[in-house]
């Protein structure tokens, strides 16, 4: 069997954990941050680990399942 191919997209927006899981970072922190709250903008600057159901797709698409 050939080797699958990297989707480009896909490895610049995530990345494999040690375990496995897929981490992304979070959505909504790159402009309108006067209306956000402190609590808000720190809490948007840490990756969090995508959904199952997502992450399945998102493996497929980095070569490694």
């Amino acid at each position: 069997m050939p080797k699958i191919k990297t989707k480009k997209a896909a490895a610049k927006r995530f990345s494999l954990t040690g375990t496995g899981k897929v981490k992304r970072n979070r959505a909504k922190t790159s402009h309108l941050k006067f209306n956000k709250t402190q609590k808000t903008k720190r809490r948007l600057r840490k990756a969090t680990i995508l959904k199952p159901v997502d992450a399945k797709a998102v493996k497929r698409a980095l070569g490694k399942g």
